[in-house]
This record gives C-alpha cells, structure tokens and sequence, in this order.
C-alpha cells in the first residue's frame, strides 16, 4: 500500500488541479460554489486518471538572452509569414505548388526537439507532418513550392530554427 501512495504522491499536484478549476470556471462563465466544487472534482478526476508523465531536464543550462532574441525573431518572422500565407490566399493567381520535405535536426534532445516542432508549427506556411524522433529528421509540409528558392528558403528557416534552439538550450 505505501508503493502504491508514493506513486499517487509523485505524479498528483495540486496546482493542476487549481489550474484545471480555474479553467473550468472560465469556461463556465460565473463563480458558483456549484462550479467550484465541480470544476475540482474534474480536475481531481484529470489529474488521476490521466497523469502527466515526468518532464525530463537533463540539467539544461537555458541561455535566457538568447531565448528572448529568439521570442522577438519569432514573433517577427510569425508576422511576416501571417502576411505571405494570407498574400498566397488572396493574390488573383493560381495557388502555388505544395511539397512534402525531409529535413534533418541536430538538436540533441527530445525535449528541445519538441520545442522546436511547437514553434516551427505555429507559424503559417509550413507544418511538421511527422517526426521521426530516432533519426531526428522532420517531415514538413511546405505551402509554397513553387521553385527551388522558396523550397531553399523554407528549409533555411528549419536550419535557422535549429541553430537558434541549440544557442538556446545545448550551446555551452
């Protein structure tokens, strides 16, 4: 019986169910004793029947200079490629030719290489399709193809993406 209490202490945390109670209110739109009550059961619920596995650390050193460079690169390169997807849409010709690529990752961890998916998938003209996490090879979906300089540029991006997560989280 205590294996099974320690087990139940290392993966239950109160903060998610907190969060999950918050959430709960939020979407129920008003504070009641009955939303409250409901919204901690859930999250009670959530957090046993279906526990977060551990996040793996590896004693990452984050270089947080280079994060905040990267968020403002980010958030730029996401306001140009809002406008070129958005140009693609509304421009009077034919839609460009798609392509399915390959492409290589050098980062070293899976954690980091989940990082990099999530941003590389926020930003539009382009999606990660699947992952082969053994090989870390991406492939992406590209929305414009249509000659060999928006493929190179696409797969620039994916190499700058990468040199910026390995600045971030492995450069020593």
């Amino acid at each position: 019986m205590s294996k099974l209490w320690a087990g139940f202490k290392n993966r239950f945390r109160w903060s998610f169910v907190v969060w999950l109670t918050l959430m709960w209110l939020l979407l129920m739109g008003e504070i009641s004793w009955g939303n409250v009550i409901a919204g901690a059961a859930l999250g009670f619920l959530i957090v046993v029947a279906l526990p977060l596995p551990a996040v793996p650390r590896e004693d990452r050193h984050i270089n947080w200079f280079k994060a905040l460079q990267f968020l403002a690169i980010w958030s730029w390169d996401l306001i140009v490629a809002s406008a070129r997807v958005a140009w693609i849409a509304l421009r009077p010709q034919e839609q460009p030719k798609n392509a399915i690529l390959k492409v290589p990752m050098r980062v070293s961890s899976e954690l980091v290489l989940y990082l990099a998916t999530c941003a590389y998938n926020l930003q539009p003209g382009g999606s990660i399709t699947d992952i082969d996490v053994a090989n870390r090879e991406w492939t992406i979906h590209v929305l414009d193809a249509s000659s060999q300089q928006a493929i190179d540029r696409e797969v620039e991006n994916v190499r700058k993406l990468e040199r910026q997560m390995i600045e971030i989280f492995e450069g020593r």
